[in-house]
């Protein structure tokens, strides 16, 4: 995994490389054990679809955080971008759950 920062705060750069870790390695904790991106996706607080002027599905935000600090995963990215006051950390993943896919799935509902 690949990571920008430019200002860090430790306690944020923790929680972006944690998110990004667990997308990366699919490896996270559910109640029945099952490990999969909508299971993933139940504890979202908000996601933006980002769409061609076709509305064809490009990508989305995922917010995962809110207030203190802001996380955001950008699929179309790959990242994860964490925003604390002025301190700001992005890291990089691949997608070993199909969070992209599965995104686009939920957008074509």
């Amino acid at each position: 995994m690949a990571q920008t920062q430019l200002k860090e705060n430790n306690r944020l750069a923790e929680m972006v490389r944690n998110i990004a870790n667990t997308i990366h390695t699919g490896t996270y904790e559910t109640e029945d054990d099952s490990e999969s991106a909508s299971d993933y996706l139940e504890d979202a607080l908000d996601i933006q679809y980002i769409i061609s002027s076709d509305k064809e599905y490009l990508g989305a935000r995922v917010l995962v955080a809110f207030g203190g600090p802001n996380i955001w995963i950008d699929t179309v990215n790959q990242q994860v971008e964490g925003y604390w006051w002025g301190d700001k950390c992005i890291v990089s993943y691949n997608d070993a759950i199909d969070l992209d896919a599965t995104l686009e799935e939920l957008f074509n509902c």
